[in-house]
């Protein structure tokens, strides 16, 4: 019973889609990026230029000679930190604004996220 209601559990992540991330843990620990996806269901998510494998492809008609092929795979989200305007990584806080809206904001700057 308690397997079903973690399921349909709500997850909250402090990282979006198009957010400039650090790297604060692993292999990659210290490089920057911006996110391409986010997979929800198993927290992690896919940040561009981080995380690197290689492929190897047989020749298809897209790509005639095969090879291998470098791309990103997923990186869990406990090991990425939002990087604010100053540059820096930031924990990330909600609150509501003026109009009653939920806005993330900056715990180091206090300032608000895109």
């Amino acid at each position: 019973m308690q397997r079903e209601n973690q399921k349909n559990k709500k997850i909250k992540l402090h990282i979006k889609k198009g957010d400039i991330v650090k790297v604060v843990a692993g292999d990659d620990k210290g490089q920057q990026g911006r996110i391409l996806a986010v997979y929800i269901n198993k927290q992690r998510a896919l940040v561009e230029g981080v995380n690197l494998i290689s492929k190897h492809s047989k020749p298809t008609t897209e790509n005639p000679k095969g090879g291998i092929i470098k791309k990103e795979a997923p990186i869990h989200i406990s090991n990425l930190m939002v990087v604010d305007s100053s540059g820096k990584p930031t924990r990330i806080g909600r609150k509501l604004d003026v109009k009653g809206k939920l806005v993330r904001y900056s715990k180091k700057t206090g300032e608000e996220l895109k």
